[in-house]
Formats: C-alpha cells, sequence, structure tokens
C-alpha cells in the first residue's frame, strides 16, 4: 500500500523514519548562484529551461538513512512527515564537502601529451583515474582540479515527501522501477510468497541494453534491504509471431 494524502480529508501525520521506503520530489539549487542542479518536477524543469527530452521526471524513491541522497537531505527526511513540504539548506560539508586544496595539482603539458590528452579549459579530463577539471593552461603546465565541481557548495533543496512505501510487494516494484526507469511499474508482475519472489519481466525490457545489468542490481538491492526473501526468479516469455503464410501463385 502507497499512503497519499487524500484531498479534502483531515491528513494523518505520519513521520519518516530511517529505513522507511519514501516518494520525494525536488528542487536542488546551488544557494550562492540559484542554479539548479538536479530536480524531479517537468513543469519546473520547462520553465527553467532545464528540461531534456531523454529525462525522467517523476518522484524519486529514497531509503532514509542509506545514503541515496546528500547527508544533509537525509537528516532533514527523519524530521519531515508524509504531504510536508519543506525548504532544507545543507551545508557544504553535509553536501558535496568543502574544498580541498591538496585536490588541485599542476602537470606539465608535455605529459598530458604523451599519455594522448589535450586539455581544454573548463573540461574535465581522466588523469591516473580521476576526473579533475581543467582550471588553467600556460606556461608547458596545466593546472588540474579533482575537487567535486560543487565541492564548497552550500546546496538548497524544496523538498516535498509524496508518499511513503507500506507492504514487501509495493517495495519491490519501487526497487524494480528504480532499475528499469523508463518501463511502467504495472508492466511487471510480482509474486511473494514463502520467501520467494518471481517477476515476470515485460517484452519491452527485452531490448534492453542493460537488461542484465538492470537484473543483476534489483538482486542486489533485495539482499541488501529486503533480506527475508530468500530466492528470486525473473520469469521471460518470448512470444513468437507467426508468419502470414505466402500468397499462392496462380499458374
Amino acid at each position: 500500500m502507497i499512503r497519499l494524502p487524500l484531498k479534502g480529508a483531515r491528513v494523518l501525520k505520519v513521520p519518516i523514519q530511517k529505513g522507511d521506503y519514501v516518494l520525494i520530489d525536488y528542487v536542488a539549487k546551488v544557494k550562492e548562484t540559484g542554479e539548479i542542479i538536479d530536480l524531479t518536477k517537468e513543469d519546473v524543469a520547462k520553465e527553467a529551461r532545464f528540461y531534456r527530452e531523454d529525462g525522467i521526471y517523476e518522484p524519486q524513491l529514497v531509503i532514509v538513512g542509506e545514503g541515496w541522497v546528500l547527508e544533509g537531505l537525509d537528516e532533514a527526511l527523519t524530521q519531515m512527515e508524509v504531504g510536508e513540504e519543506k525548504t532544507v539548506e545543507i551545508p557544504p560539508e553535509k553536501a558535496f564537502g568543502e574544498r580541498d586544496p591538496s585536490k588541485v595539482r599542476t602537470v606539465p603539458a608535455r605529459e598530458l601529451a604523451r599519455r594522448g590528452i589535450t586539455p581544454r579549459l573548463g573540461a574535465r579530463i581522466e588523469f591516473d583515474g580521476r576526473l579533475g577539471l581543467v582550471r588553467s593552461i600556460g606556461g608547458g603546465r596545466v593546472i588540474l582540479d579533482f575537487n567535486h565541481p560543487l565541492a564548497g557548495h552550500s546546496i538548497v533543496y524544496e523538498v516535498k515527501v509524496v508518499s511513503k512505501i507500506e507492504g514487501n510487494e509495493d517495495k519491490v516494484l519501487e526497487l524494480l522501477h528504480r532499475r528499469f526507469r523508463r518501463i511502467p511499474k504495472d508492466r511487471f508482475k510480482i509474486k511473494l510468497e514463502e520467501n520467494v519472489l518471481d517477476i515476470e519481466v515485460p517484452e519491452e525490457a527485452f531490448t534492453l541494453e542493460d537488461l542484465q545489468y538492470a537484473k543483476r542490481g534489483l538482486v542486489i538491492d533485495i539482499q541488501r534491504y529486503m533480506p527475508q526473501i530468500q530466492a528470486v526468479r525473473f520469469h521471460e516469455t518470448y512470444t513468437i509471431k507467426k508468419s502470414e503464410a505466402p500468397a499462392s501463385q496462380e499458374p
């Protein structure tokens, strides 16, 4: 069962606790600039020219306290209730961290050239297994910044707890949707009996390039967050369409 506040009815206060499955809507901005960095609302995305045709705009699943969102937002959710909206300001240390001067390196340009890397100002490049931002180029040297791009910034969330997920089958459906974002939840058929989970995978999922990866990811989620389930079985049925018989040729 998914708890949703009923329009016109008296809303029962449902406090959020660590381990709860909740769906949240949010808009996240950099405090200092007001720049949007992430959101779940399509109308806001279009209005702010943040919209992408391939984007998915819908409430996001969070298991509270599991680190699926920034630490500061995770903590704020435990002080909210279903249906509540709040503006949360998250300091750098509970967002993307403080800036660390030791993560800024000066690299000889010839070393990058030797590795086949052509630096461009403002671009992010991989060097020694890490992604760094090219801060400056000159004098035969390149300055790379390996801090997170949002390190040192406070982040402001306008967040709403849309609903709380109750019941194991509903939780499984939400975990499924987390891995198969572009497949509607109601296309999956599930049955949970005697700690065995059976999942009927819809045909439209068969063409996904990352199908096996998504299935493996779901099993890992089940192992971690629903340990009472001892086995997961995927069922895939391929419908064979019979081709029409060729028309007989007249003599």
